[in-house]
């Protein structure tokens, strides 16, 4: 936990960018029959029955000292879903980086081993030697404010039924240049000593130092 947060109070400095990285399932769902449009004192209905599409995924990269974040839908969650995000975040998004410090849930496809089943080796190894992965504490994913910018994200458009990975990914779209260009980000006041203090039974009741 406190290697989290130290990580998090690292100042800004674009040779070492800290980010992170989340992901969120969506299940498709479709409709079986049209909905009603709405009426004078009546909204919109729609049928109880609907039909299963599969479930599409939303890779979160969220850098919250500049406000910028970039969202990318896939099909599945897999291991190579994960190394090629992480190669776009090498190669396109902060290419002049020495190292690139990521904030990430332990996740079995969360590994540096997911970039030698995606890349070749000699690939795999320049993309490792460019990342640090930093995994949040078992039960501690609150401490990565990718989850955070996610639970921002879900309200966009998401609260109805919807077909394919396309009409789940088009609202992100939009809601994503608004958000970058306002820079918006989170304010995070959980520091460490806040943690020895307000969760202090988590700390041995008689240090040996």
């Amino acid at each position: 936990m406190e290697e989290s947060l130290e990580l998090d109070a690292e100042p800004y400095d674009p040779r070492y960018p800290v980010v992170g990285f989340d992901e969120r399932p969506y299940q498709l769902v479709s409709e079986v029959r049209q909905p009603l449009p709405a009426t004078p004192g009546h909204p919109v209905r729609y049928d109880y029955e609907y039909r299963r599409e599969g479930t599409c995924h939303l890779f979160m990269l969220f850098q919250p000292l500049q406000g910028w974040r970039h969202v990318k839908g896939t099909a599945r969650r897999t291991a190579k879903d994960f190394a090629h995000g992480m190669q776009a975040r090498v190669d396109v998004h902060c290419p002049n980086a020495t190292l690139i410090s990521v904030a990430l849930d332990k996740l079995n496809t969360h590994t540096p081993a997911a970039l030698y089943e995606a890349c070749t080796p000699p690939e795999a190894r320049r993309l490792r030697r460019k990342l640090d992965f930093r995994y949040a504490p078992k039960q501690g994913s609150w401490l990565n404010m990718a989850e955070i910018e996610c639970a921002v994200l879900s309200p966009q458009g998401w609260d109805r039924r919807l077909p394919d990975q396309e009409t789940v990914c088009r609202p992100t779209m939009a809601w994503q240049p608004q958000r970058n260009a306002a820079q918006a980000t989170v304010t995070w006041r959980f520091t460490i000593a806040t943690a020895r203090r307000t969760l202090k039974r988590l700390y041995p009741s008689q240090p040996l130092c």
